[in-house]
């Protein structure tokens, strides 16, 4: 019989490979048709290893769920960075690979992320989505999330709207 340990770990400066090809592959599966592809490539370009080393010594709180030895996903949070959505602390980031997805990784991720917030005293938590990401706005709602606040986000010159949830 064979055991697969899952864990949740901070990220280490020796995570930067895996770190950005889970991001390229959840990013690509995650926004193929709602970011045109060009934009999306010319994004993807931006964000290699040594952009994901600056991110974990950036002073943002970085965890990454791991499957075996393979980092399967990661999230990026902290003191909420945007008054609109009238959060304490803010999850800017979670995504899990697509071959990992629907095991349950994202929610305990989430679960662990958000726990931490709350030790640190941030109870009103914050993520965007974009809001014709059909996925992650289920996601975000079946953990409880609030609809709130609506923006633009910006992804190489292209504006998509985004939506809010709140989580208290």
């Amino acid at each position: 019989m064979t055991t697969t340990t899952v864990s949740i770990r901070r990220a280490r400066a020796a995570d930067a490979a895996s770190l950005s090809a889970v991001f390229d592959d959840a990013w690509r599966e995650a926004y193929q048709g709602v970011i045109p592809g060009v934009a999306l490539e010319r994004f993807l370009a931006r964000r290699g290893p040594e952009t994901w080393r600056e991110m974990i010594g950036g002073g943002r709180g970085f965890a990454v769920i791991t499957f075996g030895e393979r980092i399967a996903g990661y999230a990026t949070y902290g003191r909420a960075r945007d008054r609109a959505m009238r959060a304490d602390g803010e999850i800017d980031e979670l995504y899990i690979a697509p071959e990992f997805q629907g095991l349950g990784l994202g929610t305990r991720l989430f679960r662990a992320v958000r726990n931490d917030l709350i030790e640190r005293g941030l109870t009103r938590i914050g993520v965007w989505a974009l809001a014709d990401n059909a996925r992650a706005c289920g996601f975000y709602e079946g953990l409880g999330g609030v609809a709130g606040a609506e923006s633009v986000e910006r992804i190489s010159g292209f504006c998509l709207p985004k939506v809010g949830y709140l989580f208290t």
